[in-house]
């Protein structure tokens, strides 16, 4: 009674149903790739991107739209008006060392660029005949004054005249008198200096036979130095004794006071110019006397003065204009320029406190115009 059901269709069944689910597993696959693809490249951008710089300050600059420029302010700043002129370095006092005698040197006690003082024997003449006419005159300073002493002790007595006595007294008087002359002579032989200084070169030695004409040796104080210089007649005025003014020497950067201490009393007719000399101190002798000197001689100073810096002028044949910063854009404006220096220039018209100056780039330029400023000062 029992039947057995057949198997095959069933295992046939089976077979049939689990072939496609094999197949499908590596087509399912794929697709999701390909899905997934746009998705992973979105994600790979974003991630590259975060990871580049941000742009800089002047990439951005860049795009902003203008000529880029530099700019400056106007302020009020104090103005010297300044004159230049050159002078010269001249000792505080300076002499030429000579004798007064003829005589043969006997000693040189001092060497050449020494600093001296005041009475420092230089040169020892010889005063050997002068010293034995002394010594004469000594003996017979000796007598008369006895003879004037014994017509003296007569006259009181009354065993002299007046007269025998005038006479004794006159000749003690003329000796002592010719003693004096004598001594200022020998003096003389001991040459000393006559201000305290330097000694420059010498120009004799012991053995040498010296004349007044014959100079031995200059001596300069140049513990403090005159500087000469003259200014034209119409600033004769502005430069008074007392006023400081600097200067600057060959070969050194060094700005060095000195004081005005004197003016010429005239203007000189040749060159319509009026001499002033001042003093400037020289503790380190770095001043050598001679030198010319460049001055910059401060005439008159003002406290609100317009300056701008030099770059920024444009000049013309009809004269100066610079560029003005207006609503954003370049407005070329016509302006009178005054006193200058290594760096500014003053401007007596045309511009205001507030105004904003272009100082570079100024021939990409045009009226009217677009600027963007990059720095302001």
């Amino acid at each position: 009674m029992n039947r057995l059901l057949p198997t095959r269709p069933i295992d046939h069944r089976l077979r049939t149903s689990s072939a496609p689910a094999m197949k499908s597993t590596p087509i399912a696959t794929s697709l999701l790739l390909i899905l997934s693809l746009p998705l992973m490249i979105f994600l790979h951008a974003c991630a590259s991107r975060a990871n580049e710089p941000a742009p800089s300050a002047s990439t951005a600059i860049a795009a902003a739209p203008g000529i880029p420029a530099d700019a400056h302010v106007v302020t009020p700043g104090e103005v010297k008006q300044l004159l230049e002129i050159t002078g010269t370095l001249a000792a505080n006092q300076e002499v030429a060392i000579s004798s007064e005698l003829t005589k043969k040197v006997v000693s040189v006690p001092v060497r050449e660029g020494n600093i001296v003082a005041k009475g420092t024997l230089l040169f020892q003449l010889d005063d050997a005949d002068l010293q034995a006419q002394l010594e004469r005159l000594r003996q017979q300073e000796k007598l008369a004054a006895l003879n004037e002493g014994r017509m003296k002790d007569l006259i009181a007595h009354d065993a002299a005249s007046q007269q025998d006595y005038d006479q004794a007294a006159t000749n003690l008087a003329v000796l002592k008198a010719e003693i004096r002359a004598l001594q200022t002579t020998i003096d003389k032989t001991r040459i000393r200096a006559p201000f305290s200084g330097r000694i420059g070169i010498i120009r004799t030695y012991p053995g040498a036979l010296v004349s007044p004409s014959a100079p031995l040796t200059t001596i300069v104080d140049d513990a403090q130095l005159k500087v000469e210089f003259s200014v034209p007649e119409k600033y004769a005025t502005l430069v008074t004794p007392g006023k400081a003014q600097t200067f600057t020497v060959e070969g050194d950067s060094t700005e060095y006071k000195a004081t005005v201490t004197s003016k010429e009393s005239f203007v000189d007719q040749s060159t319509r110019t009026l001499m002033v000399r001042a003093l400037a101190p020289n503790p380190k002798n770095k001043l050598v006397v001679g030198q010319s000197a460049r001055l910059a001689i401060a005439l008159r100073t003002s406290g609100d003065a317009l300056q701008i810096p030099s770059q920024s002028l444009m000049p013309s044949s009809q004269g100066y204009s610079v560029f003005l910063l207006k609503s954003g854009k370049a407005a070329l404006t016509p302006v009178v320029v005054g006193q200058r220096d290594a760096n500014n220039v003053q401007i007596t018209s045309g511009i205001h406190i507030g105004d904003t100056v272009i100082v570079s780039n100024q021939l990409r330029l045009s009226p009217n115009a677009d600027v963007r400023i990059v720095n302001i000062k």
